[in-house]
């Protein structure tokens, strides 16, 4: 049901996760980041808390593998689950359960992996590393933009998508960006790009509100002095 990149930026440091699904609401369950520890993705019959466990055990030390092992060493309904890790360092790892939906297949790319279900075909999976490699001097957050692109104009789910979501993580604990189209009836990866080039230009204001708020900017709202 769904479609995604993770990947790394090895001139920054950022991580992040590009998503786009038919289910409502995507990017609220499966994509998940951390700065200075990796990011992750858990889909099709999607147990949310596996992204989050996956980061855990980076943290503690394990490698991308030994975590996707030790996920599926301790998972009840492992077979129902596709997942995808990335670490700061660029390794990845995925696993796919026996009871994954429709098509399916993943994708590994120079600091990236793309993985799907429900594709209408497995070209759009590689559609989307290519062009992740292809546009490697363009920014980080607009080369994940860019592949998911790739893969929705790959084809990508037999049925219409209709929600999706950017997640990037950086320099603090909580995400430099976390955009969500969570329904719409028209193309949520198009309206995706048209949120980001909105919140773009605001992006390291919002950053500096939160890091030292006496030097931000006016928050030109009404009321504010």
């Amino acid at each position: 049901m769904t479609f995604s990149l993770v990947a790394r930026c090895p001139q920054t440091g950022m991580l992040g996760v590009a998503i786009a699904s038919s289910s409502i609401c995507v990017a609220s369950r499966c994509p998940w980041v951390r700065s200075g520890v990796g990011a992750s993705t858990t889909q099709n019959v999607t147990d949310p808390s596996l992204g989050n466990l996956m980061l855990n055990y980076l943290e503690e030390g394990l490698n991308v593998q030994e975590t996707i092992d030790k996920i599926i060493e301790k998972n009840k309904f492992i077979d129902y689950r596709k997942l995808s890790l990335i670490d700061t360092k660029g390794n990845s790892a995925s696993f796919t359960g026996s009871k994954i939906l429709g098509k399916h297949t993943v994708s590994k790319g120079v600091d990236c992996i793309a993985t799907g279900n429900l594709l209408r075909s497995t070209n759009v999976i590689n559609s989307m590393t290519d062009n992740f490699t292809k546009n490697s001097n363009s920014h980080f957050i607009e080369r994940l933009l860019f592949a998911l692109q790739a893969g929705d104009n790959s084809g990508g789910e037999e049925g219409s998508i209709h929600s999706s979501g950017i997640k990037i993580a950086h320099e603090n604990i909580w995400p430099l960006v976390d955009l969500r189209i969570d329904w719409t009836k028209n193309n949520p990866v198009v309206e995706l790009i048209e949120l980001w080039n909105k919140y773009k230009p605001q992006m390291e204001d919002y950053k500096t509100r939160a890091t030292n708020p006496d030097k931000a900017p006016s928050y030109d709202v009404p009321g504010d002095l």
